[in-house]
This record gives C-alpha cells, structure tokens and sequence, in this order.
C-alpha cells in the first residue's frame, strides 16, 4: 500500500519566502525519503546547477486528502550535504541546543488578511468600509467576512495534531489570527510553517487568497503582526528574570538586530501609532500594547510568566525570531545567574 506525502518547503524569494510544496507518493513502512527539486525555479539555485534537496523534519496527518496521507515538512539542502543558505531552521537549531536546559515556550499569534478581487475580504468594489471599532471578535455579517473558511483551517489544524491554541477576528475587516503554542522554538516554528500551508491550502478551495503582508491595507487600518509570547523556566518562576530578559532586547545593538530579523516592511507597520511602538525605538512595560514588548498585567501580579514582543511581523520566518530571542534573552539570564 501507498499513500501520498505532500513535501512542503520554504522557498529563496526575497525579501519574503514563500512556501512551497509537491507530491510524493510513498510505500507504506518505508522511512520518508529525501526528495530532489528544481532550485532555479524557487530562488534557491542558478540554472546550471539546479538541483537542491529536501529533508524531512516534520510530518503530521494530511487533514485535507484524509486517510493514512501526510503532510511533510522540509529543510532544504545542498547536494553536498550542507544547509541551504535560505534553511533558516538549520540556523536554529544550534541555539536551541545549547540554550535547551532554560526550556524556552513560544506563543505566536499570526495575524494574516484575506483578499478577494485585489482587495481585503469585506472592503467595498470602492472606498473603504467604516472605520475600525466594530471588526475586532466582532460578529454578524456586517462586521466578519471569512469566517467559513477560518473554521474549516480551524478543524485543519486540529485534525493534523497542530499546536493550535486559538483564533479571533481582527482590528480590520478581513483580517484574522490564529495562535501556535505554547511549544519549543523548533516545534511552534514548524507548526506554524504548516498552520500557514494549510491556511492558503484552504483559502484557495474558496477562491480567496490569505495574505501576511504586514500593511495590507494603507491608511488609518492596522496591519499585520505576528506577536510572539515567550519565557523560559526561570521567567516562569519569577519576575526578575523577566525584567532581565526585557532589559537585554534594548541592549546596544539588540534593538537593531532584531528587528532586521522581524520581517520585511516593518517600518511600515512599527510606525507609533495602530497599537504598535516606533521600529527604531525601545520600550517595555505593564499592559501596555504601545511598547515594543508588553509585559501581561496578570504577570505583574503574579511575579512570574512571559513577555509578549509586539515587534515582529505577519512575514516572519518564525525561525529567525525565535532564534533572536533565545539567543539574547537566554544568554542575558544566563549572565546574570537567572537559569
């Protein structure tokens, strides 16, 4: 017996990756085999030299075709056995490793838009909507536009062992989140990677297309954020870690080198205003969704808990940020003893 293994990976377009995928058929019993590919037709070789290869890292139940058939999750190689440039999870896993005993938890709330006809779901053939208010976990026609098919990716997620922990309508009309975790860096990155397939997987049997664009639409409506929710053991068990962890994302150079890594057209997004913080200034505090990062008011209370980054965008490579995060938060904690 067979079944299908759809390999999706993550492709060399810039300055956003894409996702990619295709179809192999795979005897049952049999381990999931690397598989080659044409990288001069995703951004990820020149013509002459084309072939790269897939590794499986990752597989769950493919919940749309059913079945025994899967969903395969790759990282992408050089035939000389080494990581892709663009294989940013192959950039993780060192940090991950040798950060691992802190046992960091990522919460990550992707925000996304759907468009139909080059315009955001529930947008008039002209003009605009009225303002925003009424959209945010809003209900009724006339305030949530998408939600057959944010169920249907829902159920999807569900039935493919995701670690989804939630979805709302957003601040503007077409918009929606979903949030991944809580989960280590390597598995909500994953399961996030796959949570978006499925999303546009599903949004294309409805001929609608999903979006991460972090402004899809200009003007006085908010874009598009991936926030990120983040502790480590020590943050768990008290408040003095968190405020090291906050304190170390300011740190000279830190602020620059994360948002590099935070998504293209962050400026855009990060601009002061529509709940967000300037993309070239820093700042934490208690409950405060106009700070770079938002310590939870119910973490104050408790002494104890997590940290929200409101900085990165919709189009993060969930890779990048939870590597950046990691990397600085554990190693300040790490340094001042809080481990």
């Amino acid at each position: 017996m067979t079944y299908k293994a759809e390999y999706i990976w993550i492709d060399g377009t810039e300055p956003t990756a894409r996702l990619r995928s295709k179809t192999k058929i795979v005897a049952d019993g049999v381990p999931l085999p690397d598989w080659g590919f044409d990288g001069s037709s995703t951004n990820q070789a020149p013509g002459d030299n084309s072939d790269c290869v897939l590794k499986p890292v990752f597989s769950c139940p493919d919940p749309i075709r059913g079945g025994d058939h899967k969903l395969v999750l790759c990282e992408v190689y050089l035939v000389d056995g080494t990581p892709h440039p663009t294989n940013n999870r192959a950039k993780l896993r060192p940090v991950a490793e040798q950060y691992a005993a802190q046992d960091s938890w990522f919460g990550i709330e992707q925000e996304y838009t759907f468009f139909k006809a080059d315009r955001p779901l529930g947008f008039p053939e002209t003009g605009f909507p009225a303002p925003q208010g009424p959209y945010y976990c809003g209900v009724g026609a006339d305030e949530v536009f998408g939600r057959d098919i944010v169920e249907d990716h829902m159920d999807a997620c569900l039935a493919a062992g995701l670690k989804l922990s939630g979805i709302n309508a957003e601040v503007m009309p077409g918009q929606w989140e979903f949030q991944i975790g809580p989960a280590g860096p390597l598995e909500v990155s994953d399961h996030l990677w796959v949570a978006r397939w499925l999303l546009y997987r599903i949004a294309e049997d409805h001929n609608v297309a999903a979006s991460i664009d972090p402004k899809p639409a200009k003007g006085d409506w908010n874009g598009a954020g991936a926030h990120t929710n983040f502790s480590t053991k020590a943050m768990r068990e008290g408040y003095d870690a968190i405020v090291t962890a906050c304190e170390s994302m300011g740190a000279e150079g830190k602020v620059e080198e994360h948002i590099a890594g935070y998504g293209h057209g962050i400026a855009d997004r990060l601009t002061g205003q529509h709940e967000t913080a300037p993309f070239d200034e820093y700042s934490y505090g208690v409950s405060n969704r106009g700070a770079s990062v938002r310590i939870p008011w119910q973490v104050e209370v408790d002494k104890k808990g997590y940290i929200e980054d409101r900085r990165p965008n919709a189009n993060i490579d969930p890779y990048n940020v939870t590597r950046l995060l990691v990397n600085t938060c554990c190693a300040a904690l790490e340094k001042a003893g809080q481990v």
